[in-house]
């Protein structure tokens, strides 16, 4: 009959356990010093652990996080170069344009809304007199000297 080791295993396992710890601690704690970037995969490949076994670590998750939010850089707005800046005047020739191009559609809006009543009205007009509509449109009028 065997003698019951299992003892021994847990010990070891514990023994492992702290190592690990130990390690990933001190990994942590020499990135920090040195200003590397800190993740969880820099952490882990540092530490020689697994970023599941960081994440399952409550003390050292936190504190990857801590330090990842501490030094997380703030993205710098990248300036446009001078040449491709608007200037103020031509965003105001530009604002002018686009109101003018705006008037132009109302207005043209507002014709072919009264072309369209007007044609509407003329159908109604033909269908309560029983007049018959004209297959063809009329012609629309010729701009400019043809």
């Amino acid at each position: 009959m065997r003698a019951d080791n299992s003892h021994l295993i847990v010990s070891a396992a514990h023994r492992r356990a702290a190592a690990t710890r130990r390690k990933a601690a001190s990994a942590l704690r020499r990135m920090d010093t040195t200003g590397v970037v800190i993740t969880f995969e820099t952490v882990a490949r540092e530490a020689g652990v697994s970023r599941s076994w960081l994440y399952n670590q409550p003390d050292l998750r936190a504190e990857i996080e801590r330090l990842r939010v501490r030094r997380r850089p703030v993205p710098a707005a990248r300036p446009v170069p001078e040449r491709q800046r608007a200037s103020e005047a031509s965003l105001l020739r530009r604002l002018e344009a686009a109101t003018e191009r705006n008037r132009q559609l109302e207005a043209e809006n507002r014709e072919l809304r009264q072309a369209l009543a007007l044609a509407l009205g003329e159908r109604r007009t033909a269908d309560v007199c029983g007049i018959r509509a004209t297959a063809t449109p009329p012609a629309p009028p010729a701009v400019g000297p043809c």
